[in-house]
């Protein structure tokens, strides 16, 4: 599979696929391919798909010639990422994924520490990538990375946590202080890094987006 991505702010990747190469993303992920590609719908995932609100369904396209085109466009202004995760698995937010290389594993997996599973909200339900190949990933808004090391930490709000190497860890710290949890406008917990490994983060989830558009939004009268 060859690949490359196109546009801004709301790009695309176009993939290269060989006669029995398989691409696979979520339902609407696929936005123009050649002819000679065939989708078959399959079942992934099962029951903990189901329960964190996605869709237990994937499409598989698959080429019936050689050099066969496929993209795969994104849903919010921002950035796609590939990842190779051959050598390491990744832990990203639950909607990030876009498209992969059928070679490549999928799972949902929930924050094992009560705290972040309790004021976790975004972080709570993740998505772990694993196998061999290139996963496409969705970044909202620009894209920051860090390499953390060993014990280094940095605090995150927890919806510009994009993901992560399997190697760092995440935990949800409380705010601190009564006057800052009220009044502070941060909300009331942090995500909270630990290396070693790299880090992305993003800087306009969808979720601080539509925050910002709530008051812009109309609400009903009695008029």
């Amino acid at each position: 599979m060859k690949y490359e991505i196109k546009g801004t702010p709301f790009p695309v990747v176009e993939c290269r696929i060989e006669r029995g190469e398989t691409m696979i993303t979520e339902g609407g992920g696929m936005v123009w391919m050649t002819p000679q590609i065939e989708m078959t719908t399959s079942g992934q995932g099962g029951f903990a798909r189901l329960f964190s609100g996605e869709n237990i369904f994937r499409n598989l396209y698959t080429a019936n010639a050689d050099n066969q085109l496929i993209a795969f466009g994104s849903s919010f202004p921002g950035r796609i990422l590939p990842i190779d995760v051959t050598n390491k698995a990744w832990i990203m937010q639950k909607s990030a994924f876009l498209a992969s290389e059928d070679t490549v594993n999928y799972e949902v997996v929930f924050q094992k520490k009560f705290s972040s599973g309790l004021f976790g909200g975004e972080g709570f339900i993740m998505q772990r990538l694993s196998g061999r190949g290139i996963v496409f990933v969705e970044i909202d808004g620009e894209l920051i990375e860090y390499q953390l090391a060993a014990g280094q930490q940095i605090v995150v709000d927890t919806g510009n946590v994009a993901g992560y190497e399997e190697t760092v860890q995440m935990d949800i710290q409380s705010v601190k202080g009564i006057k800052n949890k009220l009044f502070g406008g941060e909300g009331l917990f942090n995500t909270v890094l630990t290396g070693p490994g790299k880090i992305l983060l993003q800087t306009m989830p969808v979720s601080g987006m539509a925050q910002i558009l709530i008051p812009y939004m109309p609400t009903s009268s009695n008029n």
